[in-house]
């Protein structure tokens, strides 16, 4: 059950009808695997440890450098040269005691995501590049997880949910092939701060959706925002029947 703390605490959560106390053991009962603690990663874990997510675990093995500052919103000056994962875990800690944030400062493949996965009620892809996106993919349609993924470069980001537990939910690489897919980071092609905050926010709105049952997730659907224009689009997704990664055939069974 909840605290007298945990009460007050999320007290403006609970006092929505559709949310209540039901809603808030969901999230406290929740294991969730942040993948990546830059522009995305630290504006979804400071929301969802906010919110009152029981168990984050932050993945990411590169530290805080000055470029950072711009936008990953979590650090400051004094952090620098600190490991990303580490760093962010100690903001959410001071954010809300009342949950426990595991940093994991390594670069993963795909059977050590998969093994995290496993562990996760869900996991959110904060990543900035094609490599990593494809061996997540991977590791949650092998886990039967769910995955938000996120994304933002320059003035443009989108942001969707894969649930491959789903039949009519694609997977990442239903939208994307591994063949030619080379993406720009952030540091070969810029981006601009605010655009990172509303992916994330967005990411971590879906991740309570999703925990919580409350809502229309984005499964199905890709949302694409142009920050410069201000204009959402959105695209309906389908799953691809030959898919190597999540047809039926070739998808691992639940372990959850």
């Amino acid at each position: 059950m909840l605290n007298d703390d945990e009460l007050l605490r999320y007290s403006r959560q609970v006092l929505m009808p559709a949310f209540d106390v039901a809603g808030q053991l969901k999230l406290k009962a929740a294991r969730v695997l942040v993948i990546g603690a830059g522009g995305l990663g630290c504006p979804v874990a400071m929301y969802l440890g906010g919110a009152g997510v029981g168990h984050l675990t932050l993945v990411d093995d590169d530290l805080v450098e000055l470029p950072n500052l711009q936008r990953q919103i979590a650090f400051d000056q004094t952090l620098l040269d600190t490991p990303k994962a580490e760093s962010l875990a100690r903001r959410i800690s001071s954010i809300n005691p009342e949950i426990v944030a595991v940093p994991l400062v390594q670069r993963m493949g795909v059977e050590e995501l998969t093994a995290e996965a496993r562990k996760a009620h869900l996991v959110l892809d904060c990543t900035d590049n094609f490599a990593t996106r494809f061996a997540l993919n991977r590791a949650c349609v092998a886990a039967q997880v769910p995955l938000v993924s996120g994304a933002a470069i320059r003035g443009e980001g989108q942001v969707t949910v894969y649930d491959v537990r789903q039949a009519d939910s694609p997977c990442y690489h239903c939208l994307y092939s591994e063949q030619g897919n080379e993406s720009l980071s952030c540091s070969e092609a810029g981006v601009i701060g605010p655009l990172v905050g509303m992916i994330g926010a967005s990411q971590a709105m879906e991740a309570i959706k999703m925990i919580t049952g409350i809502g229309r997730t984005l499964v199905g659907r890709l949302l694409l925002l142009d920050v410069w224009q201000m204009e959402w689009r959105e695209l309906k997704l389908a799953r691809d029947p030959g898919c190597p990664v999540c047809a039926p055939a070739h998808a691992a069974p639940s372990v959850l």
